[in-house]
């Protein structure tokens, strides 16, 4: 059983808002002799992220499916190298992992940016559901095997990105990989994103006596290659529905604000594993509460935490030891 979590999962009131762009969260910090990890750092908000850390003095490393896609997206970015990573696949994490120690460098910061959004039913070799395969349960493996790297940074950061989609389920230990139910993609979507919450809580848990904290994301709603997998129809009506909110739809600067806050602000220091949005922590919902921000409670209980954590590592293989 976890402890409480030791940083209450209430809004700093930190300044920043929805339309943040990641330039103006890291402000003037200097990331120079850091090294920081963004996986899928090539498209989208990662490729953004990636950017704005490099331009802030840190090397980055981008954990890519494709290195031959990666490389022309990252040209002209300075301090960034490039690997290959397949989260669908245990051999490629595990191998990544291993390079990287290899290094002997250590991991100041560990971007979990990857992530694939309501596909078709599919199964990785384990059989694994794809959305938490890969959401979740890669990112998993690869932030237990790279441990020795983040412990020997004495002071690291990981962030987990999750998303208000984690609204639409909490994580079924009976049946989390879709074997007896019918599958629905968007509620495996949810539960992966929930698990990607309940990580960040589990780990800084276990980090932070090691001064390891963990924090989750909401980037917010952005239009990325994440919706690859949607129909016409259905990107249209997210878009819209993204666009009759308040904060509307998110430019790509925008959207990888939040990860970018928590990655190096230091209105975080001492403070782990919470849930954010828009460039703050988030506020805690009940349940039922009918507007689309905030955090769950099924997304920020220690006990499933820990739950989830026991069980990831059972599946992975991957065991933490501190």
């Amino acid at each position: 059983m976890l402890p409480p979590m030791t940083t209450p999962q209430a809004p700093l009131h930190s300044g920043h808002g929805a339309k943040t762009t990641a330039r103006e969260a890291i402000g003037k910090r200097d990331l120079s002799g850091l090294t920081a990890l963004v996986t899928g750092g090539h498209a989208g908000i990662g490729l953004e992220t990636t950017r704005v850390l490099s331009d802030a003095g840190a090397t980055v490393i981008v954990g890519a499916r494709t290195i031959e896609k990666a490389r022309p997206a990252l040209a002209g970015i300075a301090r960034v190298e490039i690997d290959a990573l397949d989260l669908f696949e245990p051999a490629s994490i595990d191998a990544f992992a291993a390079r990287f120690l290899e290094s002997g460098r250590p991991l100041h910061i560990l971007v979990n940016n990857a992530g694939i959004m309501a596909p078709p039913l599919a199964r990785d070799r384990r059989g694994f559901e794809s959305q938490l395969a890969t959401n979740h349960l890669g990112h998993f493996q690869l932030t237990v095997r790279l441990w020795p790297a983040l412990g020997k940074a004495n002071g690291a950061r990981v962030v987990s990105l999750s998303s208000r989609g984690h609204r639409r389920a909490g994580v079924d230990f009976d049946d989390p990989h879709f074997e007896r139910r019918a599958y629905d993609k968007w509620v495996a979507y949810g539960q992966s994103k929930t698990a990607n919450a309940l990580f960040a809580i589990a780990l800084d848990a276990r980090g932070e006596a090691h001064r390891v904290r963990a924090f989750s994301v909401h980037p917010g709603a952005i239009i990325t290659e994440l919706m690859r997998s949607m129909s016409d129809e259905e990107r249209r009506v997210a878009v819209a529905a993204a666009e009759s909110e308040v904060s509307g739809l998110k430019t790509v600067e925008q959207g990888a604000a939040t990860t970018v806050w928590c990655a190096a602000s230091t209105q975080l220091d001492g403070m782990g594993g919470v849930y954010c949005e828009d460039a703050d922590i988030a506020e805690a919902v009940p349940a039922d509460f009918p507007e689309p921000r905030g955090v769950r409670p099924w997304a920020m209980d220690p006990d499933l935490a820990d739950r989830l954590w026991n069980r990831s590592e059972a599946w992975t293989g991957a065991r933490f030891s501190a």
